[in-house]
């Protein structure tokens, strides 16, 4: 059996709490330690899960750690990413990885000259209704994609989120914030994108805080908050994206793919599983299913949440010697397809991509059950 590689956290903010909680579905690797610029958040994690509590610089010296997760926020995802790498562990970031193209390589020649291992979330490609799409197009059951759309549109952060001031600052936005769920599992589906266009604006100047106790508090709006875009892919296919936190309802279908012999409606990408159906030229949609261990909804029994799916495959990737799927080759080209497409908004430009990357391998059912403890 191979080792379990010891696990750390820097950053115990909610989405610690994910982590913690699925980690013990998982094959490959063990959560010891957490760690916080505030040792008080690190206390209370520590003591919620039973380990051990550690100033972020007594994280990155302990021997037992091998690979460090990093949930900060991210515009600290950078220089956190950068020490730990630096301190001869693997990372695994949350998304988006990094905030810009050069960050995303800098770190990649740091663990190139290091012998370490990048990887970033989203993970929920790995998801069974998403590896199903893409055993879909693989087969050619659709036929060839030619074009299609994704849609992710709300109202916004300011409802619900007690302090939601990053989401609206540079590195914030629809695109940066929930632009990787989209653009990854685009990309694990038709391959790497070629050049985007988009335009951008936002409905207003200032958000107002509506719960917590900043309630009425107004923040600015320092980012684009619509987003209109247009992917272009290497394999030909066209796809626009629209995402925006100035809409109160919508009913487009969230992603939708459009080959010559069908089309696929495929869930949304920000969680593992969901109804896939397809459509072809002589019947109407056919709900789609197969018996893949990421698709059985566990979490408050209506979706299913594997997060650290991705995490357990980079373990086993690294004590097999083989190329873990949520790699830093396909995570660099989804940061560099994102800020792309937010340049392209200011500049009117259409911009052409200068990085590739390989699809992830696909996760069959099989495989899947293989991460699972």
């Amino acid at each position: 059996m191979a080792k379990l590689l010891g696990v750390g956290i820097i950053g115990c903010g909610n989405i610690s709490a994910a982590y913690l909680q699925l980690a013990p579905m998982f094959r490959g690797y063990e959560i010891l330690a957490v760690a916080d610029i505030n040792m008080d958040n690190a206390h209370a994690r520590a003591a919620e899960f039973g380990l051990r509590a550690h100033t972020v610089e007594d994280l990155l010296t302990a021997s037992d750690i091998d690979l460090v997760i990093n949930l900060t926020i991210p515009a600290a995802h950078v220089a956190v990413s950068k020490a730990i790498l630096n301190a001869g562990k693997h990372v695994y970031s949350e998304k988006p990885f990094v905030l810009s193209l050069r960050e995303a390589q800098e770190l990649g020649a740091i663990a190139q000259s290091k012998g370490l291992r990048i990887g970033s979330a989203p993970d929920t490609f790995m998801g069974g209704s998403h590896q199903l799409a893409r055993n879909i197009i693989d087969a050619g059951d659709i036929g060839k994609v030619t074009s299609g759309a994704a849609v992710v549109m709300s109202s916004g952060m300011e409802d619900w989120h007690p302090n939601p001031d990053f989401f609206f600052q540079k590195g914030g936005g629809p695109i940066l914030d929930l632009g990787p769920y989209y653009i990854c599992n685009l990309v694990q589906m038709l391959g790497p994108v070629a050049k985007v266009t988009s335009f951008t604006g936002s409905a207003h100047d200032t958000r107002t805080i509506q719960n917590g106790p900043r309630d009425g508090e107004t923040v600015p709006v320092e980012t684009p908050t619509t987003i209109h875009a247009v992917l272009s892919f290497t394999n030909g296919a066209i796809i626009t994206l629209l995402a925006s936190w100035d809409v109160w309802d919508s009913n487009h279908p969230i992603m939708e793919l459009y080959g010559t012999e069908g089309t696929m409606n495929v869930p949304d990408p920000n969680f593992f599983g969901g109804t896939l159906t397809i459509t072809d030229r002589k019947s109407a949609p056919v709900e789609k299913s197969w018996d893949h261990p990421f698709n059985i909804p566990n979490f408050e029994e209506v979706h299913a949440n594997y997060r650290g799916a991705g995490l357990a495959d980079m373990a086993l990737a690294i004590a097999d010697g083989r190329t873990h799927r949520c790699n830093d080759a396909f995570a660099t080209h989804v940061v560099e397809v994102m800020t792309a497409i937010l340049e392209a908004g200011e500049t009117g430009k259409v911009m052409q991509m200068t990085t590739h990357c390989e699809r992830p391998e696909v996760l069959d059912p099989e495989q899947a059950r293989a991460l699972l403890a």
